[in-house]
């Protein structure tokens, strides 16, 4: 058997309100309509009519009684906020979504700077909220509140490291935003958006509830064209001013390489072209942490791309790593270092394809290997290391 939920009660403060109500000559069915939005346990009809027959129940002033409509009126019944109490959340929640809309704007041009000023005021609100309903005091004396790079800082900061590093980088974005130009950054802070984006949302449901959810708003933009892998792939070749370049290297040089990789810091997807007809074509999005984002370097690459990614011959990775060596690396050492750290098959393999992606690529078309910029650094790296100068036999 099911147990009903205990009605609520009226307040002190309730129980002159609904007196005056009645004297409004408002139906039971309406005042208890009123009483109940906002609310997790409802009020029933019996409870007016005790305040109906209680005589020592005197009716409160008319401005109060309309400040309560008022206020009851402002509940959101999608996500229980209230004008009212709620103030900053909806704030913070509207922020957000702004940040949101003008980024993904087929006709604004000024994304960058602001989606950083308006994701600052989401965050700036929504941690007010928090330490303020944790009994932090957030207004000092001199009248100024916690400002956000202060309370990232905190001992009490109640997200990840990841999240305060993201949050960090989008208020040097904003402060930037008053001095420089940005022209093309666009592209270039998307991924510390795009965390920004997922980092709020969860934020906002962990410390407040899920109803208050911004997933709905919060989705990838559309466009009126097909895109292209190579346009995927050359996202990040923007003309991107100097001093926008700066400022993305200084954010970078202030973390470790584990701070980076942070996918609440900076978020990253691995787009995984599928063997399909055109019909059916699309980009799926695998998680890098995942037992498939470890294997998609074994993924076949498109010549288009490869030839960007792999430009190297055989003989150009063997020029390129002896120039940068310092050493006599010759044609042979250079079959001695893929045979050695098996960066691709014996010749006389029957899967001539199956090679270390993250260093080299097999061409069916023309049948030969090429090799990548990070195959260049490895080897040079390698062969500065003694045992590894011996086991290929390299002359100074």
């Amino acid at each position: 058997m099911v147990k009903r939920k205990a009605a609520g009660a009226l307040t002190e403060t309730e129980k002159p309100i609904v007196k005056a109500l009645l004297g409004r000559s408002w139906r039971n069915q309406d005042i208890q309509h009123l009483l109940n939005k906002g609310r997790s346990a409802t009020i029933n009809s019996a409870r007016i009519t005790e305040v109906k027959s209680d005589s020592s129940i005197s009716p409160c002033p008319d401005d109060e009684v309309e400040f309560y409509i008022a206020k009851k009126d402002s509940y959101d019944p999608v996500t229980g906020l209230n004008l009212y109490d709620d103030e900053r959340l909806i704030r913070a929640r509207e922020a957000m979504i702004l940040a949101v809309q003008s980024f993904n704007s087929p006709t604004l041009r000024f994304k960058a700077e602001q989606f950083a000023v308006q994701s600052n005021i989401a965050w700036t609100y929504l941690l007010h909220e928090y330490f303020d309903r944790a009994g932090v005091t957030i207004v000092g004396k001199d009248g100024r509140s916690l400002l956000l790079s202060q309370m990232i800082k905190r001992h009490d900061f109640p997200l990840a490291k990841g999240v305060a590093n993201n949050i960090d980088a989008v208020i040097q974005i904003r402060d930037a935003v008053e001095h420089k130009l940005f022209r093309r950054a666009d592209e270039k802070f998307f991924s510390l958006f795009q965390a920004s984006c997922l980092n709020f949302d969860e934020a906002i449901c962990n410390l407040f509830g899920d109803r208050l959810s911004l997933k709905s708003e919060l989705s990838f933009a559309l466009q009126f064209t097909k895109l292209r892998f190579t346009q995927a792939s050359d996202l990040q070749k923007y003309d991107i001013p100097e001093h926008i370049e700066a400022l993305d290297a200084e954010l970078d040089d202030k973390l470790t390489e584990e701070e980076k990789s942070d996918l609440s810091y900076k978020f990253r997807v691995v787009y995984l072209l599928e063997s399909t007809s055109k019909s059916k074509a699309h980009f799926e999005f695998v998680r890098p942490d995942s037992a498939e984002g470890k294997e998609i370097h074994n993924i076949l690459e498109k010549r288009v791309i490869a030839d960007d990614d792999y430009p190297y011959k055989p003989g150009q990775a063997t020029k390129l790593i002896a120039e940068r060596s310092g050493l006599k690396f010759t044609s042979h050492n250079h079959t001695q270092a893929w045979k050695l750290y098996k960066a691709r098959p014996p010749s006389s393999a029957k899967q001539r394809a199956q090679t270390n992606k993250e260093y080299c690529i097999f061409h069916k078309t023309h049948g030969d290997y090429t090799y990548n910029e990070a195959w260049i650094n490895f080897v040079v790296e390698k062969i500065r290391v003694p045992q590894e100068f011996q086991s290929l036999r390299l002359v100074k």
